[in-house]
């Protein structure tokens, strides 16, 4: 059995990931060396193209997301159930699919619409901002 942690990107942490300049470059050097194993549905898939298109122009969008896809650590979850846990944002919801369907670990992000489901007992979606996150790779921390 595979003892990487199983993880779930939200949207805004993967935008600052992917920069080599940024603080948070270290995700994805993480992920490029196969700390952990990267959780995704279709629908965060389009919602990373999106966005990154948004931010940073079309060519850095393809070449991060083409090259994400190669990765063997990389698994595409098709979520067959709708949870609906989170009413502020119901766009989010896409991330605790994905989670559920792909019994991850964690989902990391910094959104707190995601805080409510630490009072939803079932089904159990444990979420992580980035610092305790790098603890969790580290091996300093067991969330």
């Amino acid at each position: 059995m595979d003892s990487r942690p199983r993880i779930v990107l939200d949207t805004n942490v993967f935008l600052v990931a992917i920069l080599p300049k940024h603080k948070y470059w270290w995700v994805f050097q993480a992920f490029m060396d196969q700390k952990f194993i990267l959780l995704l549905s279709t629908e965060i898939l389009t919602e990373y193209n999106e966005k990154c298109i948004d931010k940073y122009g079309s060519s850095l969008s393809e070449e991060r997301l083409e090259f994400l896809l190669e990765f063997p650590n990389v698994e595409l979850v098709t979520p067959f159930y709708r949870w609906n846990l989170i009413n502020d944002d119901p766009d989010d919801n896409k991330f605790v699919d994905c989670a559920v369907a792909g019994q991850a670990d964690h989902i990391v992000s910094h959104d707190k619409h995601l805080n409510v489901l630490k009072q939803i007992p079932f089904p159990r979606v444990n979420v992580v901002r980035l610092p305790e996150f790098h603890e969790l790779l580290n091996g300093n921390k067991t969330a």
